[in-house]
This record gives C-alpha cells, sequence and structure tokens, in this order.
C-alpha cells in the first residue's frame, strides 16, 4: 500500500556537493534553515549578511549593491521608534546606534562580495511575490521595519517582472563569477496575512518565473515548496503557528537536500562532525569525574583529527 507521493530526484553528479565548496545562500526564512543545517555539519556557507530578504526584488537589489560594492552612509538609513533602520536590510540588522548599523551594512557587502567570487554554489530562496512600495519615495523595500502600513503601497509582482529580476540575479552573479551553480527554491513557509488566495497566487508567480528563467549553464531548481506540499502533506508536519515546517520537515527536506546534491563520499564526515556536535552539546551529570574527562579528552582528539583534514573547520 502507498501512502505517499513523492517527488523523482535526479541525483546531481557534475555539480555535487563537498566540503571543498564554498556556498552562499540568500533570501527568505527557510534559507536560514538550510544555512542552519550546512552550518551546523560545518560545510564552508555564508548566509544573508543583509538579513531574510522575502522577495526576488529585494535579493536582486541586494547582489546588485554587493557586485558595485556599494557603501553605505547615513543618507542610506533613518531613525524610528528609537533605532536605526535600512529599507534595503532586515530589521536584525537594525540598531540603537547608527555607526553600528552602517559597519554591519558595509561589512555585510564586502564579505558577500569575496563570498560570490570564491563560491561554488548559491542558494536563492524566494518567499513572496508581494512587495511593500514606500509612498514617499517610490522605493520598493526589503522590510517595513514596522513603520505604519498607509506609508506604503502593496503589489503583487507580475510572473514577467519576477523573471526579469531573476535574469537580473543570474547575469549579475556571472559577472563576479562564471563557474557559480545557482540553486532556485521557493520557500514553503506560507505567508497567509497577505490571505489564503493571495499566497498562493504568490508562490505560483514565483515558481512559473523561476522555471522561465531556468535556461542558462549551472542553473537549477530544488522542489523545497513541492516536497512540504506533496510529500509532507499533513499539518503534523508544520509548527504551531500552521504556517512554518516544523523541525521534522526541515530535516526530511534538508535530507533530500543532502540526497540530492551532496557527494556520497561526504556522509561518513558528516557522521563524525554530528558525533563531535551532539559531544560538545553533551551536559555531564558529574562534570568533575573521571569518565567525563576521559570523554572531553576523546572529543578534542576527534576534533584534531577532522581539522587536520578541514583546516577551516571551528568548533
Amino acid at each position: 500500500m502507498k501512502l505517499q507521493t513523492q517527488i523523482p530526484f535526479l541525483k546531481q553528479l557534475k555539480n555535487s556537493i563537498n566540503y571543498h565548496s564554498k556556498m552562499v545562500l540568500l533570501g527568505s526564512c527557510f534559507s536560514e534553515n538550510m544555512g542552519a543545517k550546512f552550518d551546523f555539519f560545518k560545510f564552508q556557507v555564508l548566509q544573508n549578511t543583509f538579513g531574510i530578504l522575502f522577495h526576488p526584488t529585494a535579493i536582486e537589489k541586494f547582489i546588485h549593491q554587493v557586485v558595485s560594492k556599494k557603501v553605505f552612509s547615513e543618507a542610506d538609513i533613518f531613525f524610528e521608534n528609537e533605532r536605526w533602520h535600512c529599507f534595503d536590510a532586515h530589521s536584525s540588522l537594525s540598531s540603537p546606534n547608527k555607526e553600528t548599523l552602517l559597519s554591519n551594512l558595509n561589512a555585510g557587502i564586502e564579505s558577500t562580495n569575496m563570498a560570490l567570487k570564491n563560491a561554488t554554489h548559491c542558494f536563492i530562496t524566494l518567499g513572496t511575490s508581494w512587495i511593500y512600495r514606500l509612498v514617499e519615495t517610490n522605493q520598493i523595500v526589503a522590510n517595513c521595519h514596522k513603520i505604519p502600513q498607509k506609508k506604503f503601497s502593496k503589489e503583487l509582482l507580475s510572473v514577467v517582472e519576477i523573471t526579469e529580476s531573476l535574469q537580473q540575479i543570474i547575469s549579475l552573479l556571472k559577472t563576479v563569477n562564471s563557474d557559480i551553480s545557482i540553486i532556485f527554491t521557493v520557500s514553503p513557509v506560507r505567508h497567509l496575512k497577505d490571505g489564503f488566495v493571495e499566497n498562493t497566487q504568490s508562490k505560483a508567480h514565483l515558481i512559473a518565473a523561476i522555471h522561465l528563467a531556468l535556461q542558462h549553464k549551472n542553473l537549477f531548481y530544488f522542489p523545497s515548496y513541492e516536497i512540504m506540499l506533496d510529500e509532507l502533506r499533513d499539518y503534523r508536519f508544520y509548527a504551531e503557528d500552521m504556517i512554518h515546517p516544523n523541525k521534522i520537515a526541515i530535516d526530511y527536506i534538508w535530507e533530500k537536500l543532502i540526497t540530492t546534491w551532496c557527494s556520497k563520499d561526504i556522509i561518513p564526515i558528516m557522521n563524525k562532525i554530528e558525533t563531535i556536535q551532539k559531544g560538545l552539546l553533551h551536559k555531564p551529570f558529574h562534570e568533575n569525574s573521571e569518565k567525563h574527562q576521559e570523554f572531553l579528552e576523546n572529543l578534542k582528539q576527534q576534533i584534531a583529527q577532522i581539522k587536520l583534514e578541514f583546516p577551516f573547520m571551528e568548533f
């Protein structure tokens, strides 16, 4: 008896990920979920230096700023509710100190520029087709920073507009790194504040636009949205808010990603790293006991052995 529909996957052989791969992850909060997994297993990864970016035009603008090495100044930020903000970045970068915000913005541009030049893979996760435009300046913002909604107009990007934005993203990335593999995915997080029908329309526009843009070399699509809707078709795979995938769903999609994109020979290394990570999280009943000291010494030796082969890893 078959109780689940499963999406067929083709193993990536030519562009597979290993521990020598260097990755950049950009986009919605689902990219943070996968980024946390890559980070846990000690891959070389940089993610969202401007925080979560939900829609294609925000990602396009960020990549343009990175490629052109934009230097942010006080003219690019504003003060509201006792904090300094930037409309091009997530509120996680906002700060009560404007110098701190500017420093973090410019550091993000610099580190992402360097990472993209050396990256083997770039994962871009699109969250929504809905955008907010600041009425006063006509600027499309990456984040509204809880400013009253009356100051913004809300729009749905068309498939044509998204396709053009994605083509710009691809072109910009290829200008700094012609060999980079770009993997697009659509976030399975449901944006129900936009409305149920509106969320479906939004995701449909993203999916249609991605597949129109996937006509270049080294461009790929990973179906995280489809896995959530078709293979995990049950509310038990959602968090309590019934919007975000829960830990089981995230782990399941991560396993699919690893199976599809990662080289088989790194699995034993990942298992060793998982053992070390769990060991580091272990809380002993008797911290000073001889048995625990032996455990710590063994853990130290395991870390030293891994670092001999992969010096970039930090535990």
